[in-house]
């Protein structure tokens, strides 16, 4: 057997693989012996088929299927040996299948793929590369937006006579013109958009009414939630105003800040004071602005490493594979999505070659605490209170990574952090405080 390749230009190469007899058919013979051990045929008592039936009936077939598997194994393990950066995978080169050969297990095969090979380059990011690293400060705003969100969580609902500015109302919706739409429903003061139109909801008793244009008050979505018809039929309503005719008001009442309301957020009882609460949200906010500077902080890494590598790439040879392994994406689809693919390449090149020059490795038990980590994150979303133990998330993340999607997706996160860490650690970071509010402005 002889293999070899031959570069075409810096990102693009070709393979040959040459096959004598001897280099496929000890194979072949193996494969077709083990055929004839399982073979179910009329006429023959089972596993006493003749080779040679075998070799006569279905030779042709597990020659090819044999050939392609030792010239699968072969190049992979060249492009290994070679160190060759490939991208994609090999393809038979165009005319390939038009070779004429007698399949009569004495051929001399000569098979050439094309191959794209990653482009050359340094990784960017040197010791003397500067980045920023934000510390954001909560501001007052934010925290007593976020302590009226957690009263409210666990407040308790009234009735009270007169509504106010964020008060639910129980009300109809009446269109105004015959066999208008009419419907009876719960109608949240706070996502009205209009501010005369919230005014003229604030004051409001039972059975009061009042004229609103619901295109002028609510989003399409919420005005479709609203009404109970489709976003397309909202956002097409042929008459907007509507008569409003309140039938209850409800309100949701703040928690008072005391050791029972402590005890349902923090059930450690380490908070038994409003200091000690008001201390805690403010480190909750905190860590949360922590995790919008770290995204920042690997997004301008990314961006900085995307605008220096200034590249080609195989481009014909990957819309080629692209094609061979997504047949049912049309040349159009592949076309429009084509430049975020590259992208997502280049990326992916870098943060691989970074993983390599480091010798950094991801641990199977470091996927597994990430995917418990998110997992955790899930379960006290819908419910503060919850507290799962560590043998239910390690349940619960290894039902996640038996999904192989969700394991690679996982597997990609715990890299991907890894080489962010590893930056950190190899690039000058400049710390600088920051008002929430200018930070937002940075992202936009």
């Amino acid at each position: 057997m002889n293999i070899s390749h031959q570069k075409i230009d810096d990102i693009n190469a070709k393979i040959t693989v040459d096959l004598a007899p001897e280099d496929y058919n000890p194979a072949v013979d193996k494969a077709i012996k083990e055929q004839a051990k399982k073979a179910k045929l009329p006429g023959f008592r089972p596993g006493m088929v003749p080779v040679g039936h075998i070799r006569r009936t279905y030779g042709k077939s597990i020659l090819f299927d044999e050939i392609n598997r030792v010239v699968n194994e072969k190049i992979s393990a060249y492009i290994t040996e070679e160190k060759l950066e490939v991208l994609g995978q090999p393809l038979p080169t165009d005319g390939e299948e038009d070779q004429k050969y007698n399949w009569d297990f004495k051929d001399n095969f000569s098979f050439n793929y094309e191959i794209g090979l990653a482009p050359a380059f340094e990784t960017p990011f040197t010791a003397e590369t500067e980045f920023t690293e934000y510390v954001i400060k909560a501001d007052a705003a934010t925290l007593e937006e976020r302590t009226k969100n957690l009263r409210r969580s666990y407040g308790k609902m009234t009735n009270p006579e007169v509504s106010e500015d964020g008060d639910v109302l129980y009300a109809t919706l009446k269109q105004d013109k015959a066999d208008g739409i009419e419907k009876t429903t719960s109608i949240r003061t706070d996502v009205i958009e209009d501010a005369k139109i919230k005014k003229a909801l604030v004051g409001l008793k039972k059975e009061d009414t009042a004229k609103i244009d619901v295109k002028k008050a609510f989003k399409v979505a919420d005005l479709a939630r609203i009404l109970g018809i489709s976003e397309e039929e909202a956002e097409n309503l042929d008459v907007t105003k509507f008569e409003l005719t309140v039938k209850n008001i409800n309100r949701l009442e703040e928690a008072d800040l005391n050791q029972e309301f402590f005890d349902k957020l923090f059930p450690d009882g380490d908070v038994t004071t409003a200091e000690q609460f008001h201390e805690k949200v403010k480190e909750e906010v905190e860590n949360l602005f922590q995790q919008n500077a770290a995204q920042k902080l690997r997004n301008d890494m990314y961006t900085f490493g995307m605008d220096k590598v200034n590249v080609e790439f195989p481009e014909a040879f990957l819309k080629k594979w692209l094609q061979a392994t997504n047949p049912n994406l049309s040349a159009t689809e592949i076309e429009e999505g084509f430049a975020d693919f590259v992208n997502n390449l280049k990326w992916t090149i870098i943060e691989n070659r970074i993983v390599t020059a480091n010798n950094l490795e991801v641990k199977y038990e470091e996927v597994i605490d990430l995917a418990k980590e998110r997992i955790y994150a899930q379960i006290k979303m819908y419910n503060i209170n919850e507290e799962p133990t560590d043998e239910q998330l390690s349940q619960f993340a290894m039902q996640l990574l038996s999904d192989r999607e969700q394991a690679n997706r996982l597997f990609e996160e715990v890299k991907a952090l890894k080489v962010f860490d590893h930056l950190k650690g190899a690039v000058k970071i400049k710390s600088e405080d920051i008002d929430f509010d200018k930070f937002e402005k940075l992202e936009k």
